[in-house]
């Protein structure tokens, strides 16, 4: 279905423009209702609603890992435009500032209606993570071990 294949696209599309720095392409894929998590209690973990969430999360991303990099394994998409459903599976890479090398690996779990993205669900190694992070606020990252960035969704939002 060619439908899948423009999904399909999209997102890997969206990882290639993070991997360049720039959160804005992924900013864009979000619906005006929509509902963000990583799972994890750590200075990227919690769920997000709002646009400027997002921003100041994608920011903090960014920040703490300036040189992330994402190999994307995989992508599935099901279901129709009114509804559906893409598994992104991935694997990244990164720097910490004393420059030893670190990965990690998950999935995406995403639905998205007519094109946009109303649900994104980050899993990855949560304890592999926060032993990043750790390494991070020990290098003098203070953001590495700040709160997470959380909002309350608005009584109308869909929740997928």
């Amino acid at each position: 279905m060619i439908y899948r294949a423009i999904v399909e696209w999209k997102l890997r599309r969206a990882f290639a423009a993070l991997n360049d720095g720039d959160c804005s392409v992924v900013l864009a894929a979000f619906a005006n209702r929509v509902e963000h998590t990583f799972y994890g209690q750590h200075a990227l973990g919690g769920t997000r609603h709002a646009p400027d969430s997002l921003r100041q999360w994608y920011a903090r991303l960014l920040k703490l890992l300036p040189d992330l990099h994402f190999d994307v394994d995989s992508v599935v998409v099901r279901g129709w435009p009114w509804d559906t459903i893409a598994v992104v599976e991935w694997r990244d890479r990164f720097s910490l500032r004393d420059g030893q090398r670190c990965s990690n690996q998950g999935v995406h779990v995403l639905r998205l209606r007519w094109g946009r993205v109303v649900s994104l669900r980050i899993h990855c190694d949560t304890q592999k993570l926060q032993g990043i992070l750790q390494a991070l606020h020990d290098q003098g990252v203070v953001e590495a071990a700040m709160s997470p960035i959380i909002d309350t969704a608005p009584a109308h939002t869909a929740q997928a």
